[in-house]
Parts: structure tokens; C-alpha cells; sequence
């Protein structure tokens, strides 16, 4: 590496960088997904999430310039294009097309789901590394959960239980929700 931050090793950086990486393809595939949605919903109560989507594209891809823009700072150079997501992919595509507002959302809180639970991980890894690219994730987690319990909203009946509740795919989830 030819720099990085002042404090941090080459090596704790480029383990700091992988990380972040990953979660930049992350992130640029989840506004991807969330467009996909937002462009798919139908159905009663489609304006509501069709518009409840669009927040939630643009926080991720200033997330996803956030993490660029660390990577950086680091010194590394932060690839985001459609071949670094598929080659940092490890989820699968989102499954669902044209599809209700409740398959979609089924679907979604599982997206969301899998991303909170990697991005927990990418803290604990940052934790131990630096504590600015951590205070970084946990922010965006904060508003991840947030945007999660919103979708969640429509799932949940008056006892709190998920309609999706159990599901173990996109498209289980879905079919549990309709």
C-alpha cells in the first residue's frame, strides 16, 4: 500500500478494506434491489411501499459512497462495478418480479435480514481494527434496523407475529406473506 490512515498497519488495513469492500457490493447491489421492488409492487397499499422504497435507495447508496470514500481514505481503491458485486457476491439475487406488496415486503425482510447480519459481522472486524470505520457501520446499521422495522410493520399481525415468520428463502417468504 503505498498509504493509509495514521495508527493503522498495512495489513490490519488491507484486512480493513476486504472487509469493506464486500460491503460496498453489498450495498450497491441492496439499492439495486430495492429499485427492483420499488418498480415491481402491486397491489393494494402499492403507492405507500412503492414510495417507502425510495428513502431507503438513496440512504443505500450514500452508504455505498460512504464506504467507497473510506476505502479511499485508506488507501485502497474501492471498485463499484457490476462485476465487483457479483464477484464479492456471496447471497443469492433477489428472486421475486412482479409480485404484491406483501410477497415483496415477505421477501425484503429477508434481504434486510442477511445485510444487518453481515454488516454486525464487518463491525466486529472493524471493532478490532479501527474505531472510525466501526462507528461508520454501526450508524448505517442504526438505519438499516430502522428501515427493517418499517418493513416489518406491514408483516406483523396485533400479537407481533411476522407473516414470514420461519422462512428460509425469498421466495418462501414471499408465499408465507401473500
Amino acid at each position: 500500500m503505498t498509504f493509509t490512515a495514521p495508527g493503522l498497519s498495512d495489513d490490519a488495513t488491507k484486512k480493513l478494506i476486504s472487509v469493506m469492500q464486500e460491503r460496498l457490493s453489498a450495498f450497491n447491489d441492496l439499492h439495486l434491489t430495492l429499485k427492483h421492488i420499488h418498480w415491481n409492487v402491486v397491489g393494494t397499499n402499492f403507492i405507500g411501499v412503492h414510495e417507502m422504497i425510495d428513502p431507503q435507495v438513496e440512504l443505500a447508496r450514500g452508504y455505498a459512497d460512504t464506504l467507497a470514500e473510506r476505502i479511499a481514505t485508506l488507501g485502497g481503491s474501492p471498485r463499484g462495478t457490476a462485476k465487483a458485486i457479483e464477484e464479492d457476491r456471496s447471497w443469492s439475487d433477489y428472486s421475486v418480479g412482479r409480485d404484491t406488496v406483501q410477497a415483496h415486503l415477505g421477501a425484503l425482510d429477508l434481504v434486510y435480514v442477511g445485510f444487518i447480519t453481515s454488516h454486525r459481522e464487518a463491525i466486529a472486524v472493524a471493532g478490532d481494527i479501527d474505531p472510525v470505520t466501526e462507528d461508520i457501520l454501526i450508524g448505517q446499521t442504526a438505519e438499516l434496523e430502522k428501515f427493517q422495522w418499517f418493513v416489518r410493520a406491514h408483516l406483523e399481525n396485533p400479537s407481533g407475529e411476522l407473516s414470514n415468520a420461519g422462512a428460509n428463502s425469498e421466495a418462501a417468504a414471499a408465499d408465507q406473506a401473500r
